[in-house]
């Protein structure tokens, strides 16, 4: 028995040794989440659903959604209106009517200038290619030889290839193209325009609708969401919330829009460039979509500045200057007009945008970022979707 003790002593013993030496393993910290497989499953097949319903009904949701946007925007307008004890259908109407007679006659005015400068921009963008080859630091002569070895031996391949002559016996067949017929480019492009008013129609009444009937859809809304008074109390201030939050976003969007049109109208007025009027209404529409649009304003303007001047300098001081003041009113104005509560994380707005894009094409482009903050404030007043709301937010 002694000995079998004392070996047992040594045994611990040693164990003990053993373990003051070796260092202790760190606790494991399990992180514990109240979600399920099942109900991730059903978030994807959800999203999956709503994202095949929403591309293959796009002509629905574009419309409506466009509607509900503009009327947010031109309710203030036939708020004051109504004021003045002006019928609010009446008002409403009006205010449509003024506003597509003035997108008409404008559209009307530019067309003339629009065309020319969609004309210039090939020769523009030909003549800056010239321009940089001919560069100390263009693309040398090498490149230049391995092109024209390509060439030759394309050509070579081109004469390798050609048939053999054949025998008077068989026939030769030689498919032709059919013949430009003008016909139905006319019907096609007549297609096009019938489509684009039809959608400009949908757009004005769905307008309309929604401004002539005031808030008769929120109170239709309140009685859905119980008998108790507590539940249509708190539905109530939250409606009021999404709807005030909204309408100030597109009120600043609207007003940033024409301040940029207008700063690069008589920007570029004052710098000499041609067509400054039809820059400055395209870069007032293209406002509305984030990064693509200031890029893509500041390409075409250089472009045929060059064109027209003759010198990377102009080209470079006229994309300069539409990048200033896209960047004035995206970094310093649009943030000092918009509460916090309107502020979007960068990332969440340039992913969405991209999405939107691709899922409704320019139209996904100039809706990404209005429908991403109509998710938040959702999500901002909704308990269980308030993460998402947080991750949306700056």
């Amino acid at each position: 028995m002694t000995d079998s003790t004392s070996v047992q002593h040594d045994g611990m013993g040693a164990q003990a040794e053993t373990a003051a030496t070796e260092p202790a393993e760190p606790a494991r910290v399990l992180l514990h989440t109240p979600m399920e497989v099942r109900s991730v499953s059903l978030v994807v097949i959800a999203t999956l659903a709503s994202v095949f319903a929403l591309r293959w009904a796009s002509a629905v949701f574009i419309p409506v959604l466009v509607g509900l946007l503009c009327s947010y925007a031109l309710s203030p307008v036939v708020d004051w209106l109504q004021l003045l004890r002006i019928p609010r259908a009446l008002s409403a109407a009006v205010l449509i009517l003024g506003i597509l007679s003035g997108i008409g006659a404008g559209a009307y005015s530019l067309s003339d200038d629009a065309s020319k400068l969609v004309e210039l921009l090939p020769a523009a963008a030909q003549k800056l290619h010239d321009s940089v080859r001919s560069l100390p630091g263009g693309p040398n002569n090498t490149l230049t030889t391995v092109q024209k070895a390509a060439a030759q031996i394309e050509q070579a391949a081109d004469e390798s290839t050609q048939a053999a002559p054949v025998n008077r016996s068989v026939q030769r067949v030689q498919i032709e193209k059919p013949k430009f017929n003008i016909k139905d480019h006319l019907w096609s492009g007549t297609l096009g325009l019938l489509g684009m008013l039809g959608q400009i129609g949908m757009v004005a009444l769905i307008t309309f609708f929604l401004m002539a009937s005031g808030d008769r859809f929120r109170r239709k809304l309140i009685k859905l969401t119980g008998p108790t008074l507590s539940k249509k109390k708190i539905t109530l201030q939250a409606l009021n919330q999404i709807h005030d939050q909204i309408q100030r976003y597109m009120l600043v969007q609207l007003f940033t829009s024409i301040l940029v049109g207008l700063a690069t109208w008589l920007s570029f007025l004052a710098i000499g460039l041609e067509h400054a009027a039809v820059w400055g209404v395209a870069a007032g529409v293209l406002d509305l979509i984030p990064y693509v649009g200031s890029v893509a304003i500041a390409t075409g303007s250089a472009l045929v500045s060059f064109l027209q001047f003759g010198t990377l300098e102009m080209a470079l001081i006229i994309s300069g200057t539409s990048l200033v003041i896209h960047s004035i009113e995206a970094f310093l104005l649009t943030p000092w007009l918009t509460s916090r509560t309107n502020k979007m994380n960068p990332v969440a707005i340039f992913v969405g945008v991209l999405a939107w894009g691709w899922l409704w094409g320019i139209w996904g482009l100039l809706l990404g970022v209005p429908i991403l903050v109509v998710i938040k404030a959702i999500c901002d007043r909704i308990e269980d979707l308030r993460p998402v709301g947080e991750f949306l937010g700056a």
